[in-house]
């Protein structure tokens, strides 16, 4: 697979249209006032706003945002947590806003344009961002224009890639979205994921024709011919190139998982305010509160045990239930 989306478009495509239209899409207004008082005065090239609670706004839950940087270093942060987003980005931090009286929280990813570039490539061994970003975002804060296009070309990259791979993991003919329904369930499988495969199906309810509306586009801005009869789609492939991409596949998805468990394992140093944010899990399932001290907040990762021991008897609830 090669990067055809890396081309410039030179006329406007039904992809790029439904893109731009989705980017620009109003948010509630309390995502402004919450995403402001994450950047404070910083100025990143852009913030997606994507996930579960852009399907649905539910203050109590928590809202998930890429901000997008043009170097690592216009994010403050320690020389370890630097070093960490070079060699395995994202980097993850948790932040919470008192907006109209209520608790906003938010799951913040740190990750530069060069690195969302390469990682939604054909090319790239990593399924993370282009499984993502091939989905509906909102762009709810840009630095200008040319910020703006640059995030596009990202998100077009990501559909493109994603739809490549819909086409080369899947068999015979189907329609449009059934080839993306396919596809998801392949990414929560290549992935360290609690949810079942099934919320490929889930993510998607209420989208089908968005799906199906992309396909096309992406194949041929991918450069993937594909035959169609009666509003079913069969893209061209020899039986070569489906055994190839599958083998790759295969080891995409075993690197995968082990690339999940190593971003656990940096995230246990560098996810800043990540007892807080294991406090509020903790309430928001089970209704009990674990009120952290002022050291407890500081060091989550030396009072990781004493934290789980204070929550024992919500764990073992659970096992039991």
């Amino acid at each position: 697979m090669t990067d055809h989306a890396a081309r410039p478009v030179e006329t406007e495509t039904l992809l790029d249209r439904t893109l731009i239209s989705e980017l620009t899409t109003p948010v509630d207004p309390r995502i402004h006032q919450l995403v402001a008082h994450i950047l404070g005065t910083a100025r990143p090239l852009g913030v997606l706003f994507y996930g579960s609670g852009l399907r649905q706004f539910d203050p109590d839950g928590l809202f998930d945002f890429y901000i997008v940087l043009e170097r690592l270093s216009d994010w403050p942060a320690p020389p370890l947590a630097l070093l960490g987003n070079a060699l395995l980005p994202p980097n993850v931090f948790y932040a919470e806003h008192e907006v109209g009286g209520q608790i906003l929280r938010a799951k913040v990813a740190l990750i530069t344009l060069a690195q969302f570039r390469s990682r939604v490539s054909p090319r790239s061994q990593d399924t993370t961002l282009w499984a993502r970003f091939c989905q509906p975002v909102r762009l709810v804060w840009v630095r200008n224009a040319d910020s703006a296009e640059a995030l596009l070309d990202v998100l077009r990259r990501a559909v493109v890639t994603a739809s490549g791979w819909a086409a080369r993991l899947g068999e015979g003919t189907h329609a449009p979205a059934e080839w993306w329904r396919l596809l998801f369930s392949r990414t929560y499988r290549a992935e360290l994921r609690v949810e079942h495969e099934s919320r490929g199906s889930t993510i998607m309810q209420g989208l089908e024709n968005r799906y199906a509306a992309l396909t096309r586009d992406a194949w041929t801005l991918g450069h993937l011919e594909f035959d169609e009869r009666d509003g079913q789609l069969r893209p061209r492939l020899t039986r070569l190139a489906r055994i190839r991409a599958g083998k790759r596949w295969a080891r995409m998805a075993r690197h995968g998982r082990w690339r999940n468990i190593a971003r656990l394992v940096k995230a246990a140093f560098t996810f800043r305010d990540g007892a807080a944010y294991l406090a509020w899990k903790i309430e928001r399932h089970s209704g009990f509160r674990l009120a952290l001290s002022p050291f407890e907040a500081r060091h989550p990762l030396i009072c990781l045990p004493c934290l789980l021991w204070r929550a024992r008897g919500i764990f073992l609830k659970g096992m039991k239930g």
